[in-house]
């Protein structure tokens, strides 16, 4: 009895030494000072445009933004107050707003169903359409802008439209959702699914309530990835866009056309900045999980 009420007794907590705390801390410091000047530098030229947006041009002509960290009363928000009151850039804002979401929401829809359907299904060359898809990794987007140009010119309803540039933007964002996804349903385990089928639930079924649930890291890393793209793109919208101008398009606008339009040109590019760091702020515990789908098995 005696031993086994030493052996039901809970072993004692070693509480670690001061000594050793203070060790590790100092071990991981290198680390830690060089990612806090790392992430400074990155920091840098967006606290330095967030500046630009909120000066005067005549206080910006005579000092650098950097003098004004110390001078808060001499900011203003006229500046934002003025591309609010510009019918071009909050057109172009909206404009970009619905290219993002289409080219973000269309080609996860489709690449989710291609990634089940090249993991879990068995077809007639599956493997070889496969490599096709990774094939498609290496064509460079600048390849197809000339002959998409003529073939959009041919369809009504293509040139210039924001339907238009969403399916660009889809079709070369296909090859890499797809082997992401792929990716990560293959690991998901095969019992789960061929537990559901012998409850007689159906492809779609099994698709809908039990791969895109667990699938959520990879379908959330993709749609950063997405709507980065699709919300930065300068190239695409200057090829198939003339009058739908996505905000980079208006911005490169105002610079080419004035230069020294800095009021514009500086709150404008912030705003464009801080929409996709805040879908990516939203969306970040699920980043470093996406990436490393099917890395690991």
């Amino acid at each position: 009895m005696a031993t086994a009420a030493a052996e039901a007794r809970p072993a004692p907590v070693v509480e670690e030494k001061l000594s050793a705390r203070i060790l590790r801390v100092l071990e991981r410091a290198p680390v830690h000072v060089i990612l806090i000047v790392v992430g400074l530098f990155w920091l840098v030229p967006t606290i330095g445009l967030f500046m630009i947006s909120l000066l005067d041009p005549a206080d910006l002509a005579s000092n650098g933004w950097w003098t004004f960290l110390t001078k808060p009363s001499e900011l203003t928000l006229d500046n934002y107050r003025a591309i609010f009151d510009n019918e071009t850039i909050t057109s172009s804002l909206w404009t970009t707003l619905w290219i993002a979401i289409g080219a973000t929401v269309l080609p996860i829809f489709i690449a989710a169903l291609a990634g089940y359907a090249f993991a879990w299904l068995d077809f007639p060359a599956r493997d070889t359409l496969f490599i096709v898809v990774i094939a498609l990794l290496v064509v460079p987007l600048q390849m197809a802008l000339i002959p998409m140009f003529f073939i959009y010119d041919r369809i009504p309803g293509l040139s210039d439209s924001v339907l238009g540039i969403v399916l660009f933007h889809t079709a070369f964002g296909l090859p890499f959702a797809i082997f992401l996804l792929r990716n990560f349903f293959i690991g998901i385990p095969k019992e789960l699914l061929e537990a559901a089928r012998i409850d007689g639930a159906s492809e779609i079924r099994i698709f809908v309530r039990l791969i895109l649930p667990l699938g959520l890291p990879a379908i959330a890393s993709l749609a950063i990835f997405q709507f980065l793209w699709a919300w930065n793109d300068l190239l695409v919208a200057l090829t198939f866009g003339r009058e739908t101008q996505p905000i980079t398009v208006a911005i490169f606008s105002q610079l080419r056309q004035f230069g020294a339009n800095i009021e514009l040109i500086a709150p404008a590019s912030f705003v464009s900045l801080a929409i996709p760091l805040v879908v990516f702020f939203a969306f970040q515990r699920y980043f470093v999980q996406g990436l490393l789908a099917g890395s690991v098995k």
